[in-house]
């Protein structure tokens, strides 16, 4: 659920905005001022870091004419000229080989990307909504409500993963 600096385990932007995805008065909806805060690119705070039995929840649009898109969890926010060092998950989307792509980097190391899918489930223009479950071995992604495949920890220290970047093809529409 993304909170407020003042509650606990959410998701913070840089200026502490709030956006409740359960129906609380923090939802930003696309006609209020401050939907900007959930602009592409996007990075936030992962309040706590992750750990098992936390989720994630990234709602949104595909643009219609879409390239690709990812979703990071990150320990740090890093610079654009001075990445993070560890990168627990990134999810990639690519329309144009209708691949679902997932790697980690540790210690500025990049590993192989697990490329196989059941199926790619994200369509042009249309809304989506991807649940990223940390469990104890592994997160267990899930793109809306059906469980697409599992990935494996790379990244030891759960707490160390506290941010969530999302750049591309994509509008966002809550966060949680």
């Amino acid at each position: 659920m993304a909170v407020s600096g003042t509650e606990k385990d959410g998701i913070n932007t840089d200026d502490d905005h709030l956006n409740n995805s359960l129906g609380n008065p923090g939802i930003l909806s696309p006609d209020r001022e401050d939907i900007r805060q959930l602009a592409v690119p996007f990075s936030g705070r992962i309040k706590g870091g992750m750990r098992p039995g936390k989720k994630i929840i990234v709602m949104g649009i595909v643009d219609p004419e879409p390239e690709s898109f990812d979703i990071s969890l990150t320990c740090g926010c890093g610079t654009e000229e001075q990445p993070p060092a560890d990168v627990a998950l990134e999810l990639c989307a690519r329309f144009e080989d209708r691949q679902f792509l997932r790697k980690a980097c540790v210690s500025g190391t990049w590993g192989e990307a697990e490329k196989p899918i059941p199926y790619f489930p994200f369509i042009e223009d249309q809304p989506f909504r991807i649940e990223i479950h940390c469990e104890h071995q592994r997160f267990r992604i899930f793109v809306d409500g059906h469980q697409l495949f599992d990935f494996y920890h790379r990244v030891a220290s759960l707490p160390a993963i506290d941010t969530i970047r999302i750049n591309g093809s994509l509008q966002i529409t809550k966060l949680g």
